[in-house]
């Protein structure tokens, strides 16, 4: 079994600045996904980011071409982080990290990010 448990959520202003952190404890192989999803109120669980564990990234059309997110990964921790700068109304949402492993998805329970104009 995974466990992942996210922290680093809150209320910021808009153009403020946020790090996501993750942090995934139990059965882990050395060859895994790690990744940020988010859900806003009344929308569907959408992709922002994932980082295999060659450190190569994925990001999804609706945030790559903003340049202001970056997923970073340290799978000696074992541990998954997204930075997310100049916060924007639109960002607000429960952000959901991930471990994919062998077909398997992990899911923690979320961190409420709310931005405030």
């Amino acid at each position: 079994q995974v466990q992942l448990v996210e922290s680093g959520g809150g209320l910021v202003q808009a153009g403020g600045s946020l790090r996501l952190s993750c942090a995934a404890s139990g059965n882990i192989f050395t060859s895994n996904t790690m990744g940020w999803y988010r859900q806003a109120p009344g929308e569907q669980r959408e992709l922002v980011a994932f980082i295999a564990s060659d450190e190569s990234t994925y990001y999804a059309s609706s945030v790559k071409d903003q340049g202001r997110f970056a997923i970073s990964r340290d799978s000696a921790k074992n541990t998954v982080n997204l930075q997310i700068d100049s916060l924007e109304a639109r960002d607000t949402a429960v952000y959901y990290c991930n471990l994919e492993q062998f077909g398997m998805n992990y899911w923690g329970q979320g961190t409420q990010v709310t931005v405030s104009s």
